[in-house]
């Protein structure tokens, strides 16, 4: 009986044993199971890496300083042209040769008319020496006659009648020294117009009141020049010239004179050198925007009205950073979904310099600390994730 009973014992004991064995399996597979459930997240790291504050801008090429050349004579014709546009001049170089018949003629009359009034003064003043003498005779004669009125020599009418002579005398002189003063002034007024003259045919040569390139030119042969009209030239002086660039209100109080900027062509590789030079002290209330002025290393490849694009430098620094996605905005205040061990952590951060894809990190986060890589990813704060390292960490 008991031999029977043996294999019966041992089935029951190996369905048992099975079963056992079998429940401890479950238990194996059921933690990895809920770990496979959890959602796989991608997750970036916080690292710190060098980060540049930029503004980005555009405007167009124009002169630092452009000078206009207007004729200092008006009515007169021009007779030859000594420059084109593009050429490049010297200060005091001849530019344009008026027609000066009409003021030759001029000066001819005037020194005609000088030539008239000295002979005029000579004569008034020799007629002057002779007066000079007939008054000092006609005085003494008359001081005689009464000296001898006095012993009763001389009748007191003849003393009178002296005396009157010798005042007439005196009228004449005063006469011709005022003829002689009036021809003195005749010849000061004739000389003066010749001397007018004279600084008129010399602005006939109209020169370059500064060296540079020119940039304009309205004048043509045969035309009459006018300082009311247009300019004749208009003269880049040096050559220099630099961008303009239009930068936002927000941008503009970032700047300061001397900060680095590259400046990039319409239609061109080119890439030129530069920094800032001057910063415009208003903004247009219409555009809001401002006027920043761009020095340039190489002023022979930008031209005068090319547009352009400018990157200037703000700062650059050492600072821990973020891929942009990271960081969310909620209420006013950038959050970023922190992960520890797994588990979301909605966390604020101050936030600072944005360089392309990259934002700098102030506070509330470390390097090396993880953070969900796309804000948009719909988990919430305390949720367990499957964290997924980021193929394009922030120090990329």
């Amino acid at each position: 009986m008991a031999q029977k009973l043996l294999p019966v014992l041992g089935a029951c004991a190996a369905m048992i044993l099975s079963a056992l064995s079998g429940a401890s399996a479950d238990e194996a597979v059921e933690p990895q199971q809920q770990k496979q459930t959890l959602p796989s997240i991608v997750v970036t790291e916080a690292a710190e890496r060098t980060i540049t504050d930029r503004v980005v801008a555009t405007g167009s090429i124009e002169a630092v300083e452009e000078t206009y050349v207007s004729p200092l004579v008006d009515g007169l014709s021009i007779r030859s042209l000594n420059v084109d546009i593009g050429d490049r001049v010297e200060e005091g170089s001849t530019l344009v040769v008026l027609n000066d018949d009409a003021l030759l003629l001029q000066k001819s009359q005037l020194e005609a008319n000088l030539a008239k009034t000295e002979a005029a003064l000579a004569q008034f003043r020799a007629q002057l020496g002779e007066a000079e003498a007939n008054s000092e005779e006609a005085q003494r004669v008359a001081d005689r006659a009464v000296r001898l009125s006095e012993n009763g020599t001389v009748s007191t009418a003849e003393a009178d009648r002296l005396k009157a002579l010798a005042a007439a005398a005196r009228a004449r002189l005063r006469s011709a020294e005022q003829s002689v003063s009036v021809a003195t002034a005749d010849i000061k007024v004739v000389q003066a117009q010749i001397d007018d003259v004279d600084l008129r045919l010399a602005r006939t040569a109209v020169k370059a009141p500064v060296s540079g390139v020119v940039s304009a030119k309205n004048a043509k042969i045969g035309a009459i020049a006018s300082g009311n009209g247009e300019p004749l030239f208009a003269i880049i002086r040096d050559g220099a010239v630099e961008m303009k660039a239009d930068v936002t209100e927000a941008d503009i109080v970032k700047l300061t004179v001397g900060q680095p900027a590259t400046v990039k062509l319409a239609g061109s590789d080119t890439i030129i050198e530069g920094k800032i030079r001057l910063i415009a002290p208003t903004v247009d209330p219409q555009t809001r925007l401002g006027k920043v002025h761009i020095s340039l290393a190489d002023t022979v490849t930008a031209r005068a009205g090319m547009y352009a694009s400018t990157v200037i430098t703000v700062e650059e620094k050492q600072t821990v950073v973020l891929p942009q996605t990271a960081v969310t905005s909620e209420d006013g205040k950038s959050i970023v979904r922190k992960v520890e061990d797994g588990v979301v952590r909605l966390i604020p951060v101050e936030t600072g310099i944005q360089d392309g894809q990259f934002v700098e990190i102030l506070s509330g986060i470390k390097p090396g600390e993880q953070a969900v890589a796309k804000a948009g990813a719909y988990v919430r704060d305390g949720d367990r994730i499957s964290p997924v390292k980021s193929a394009e960490p922030a120090t990329n």
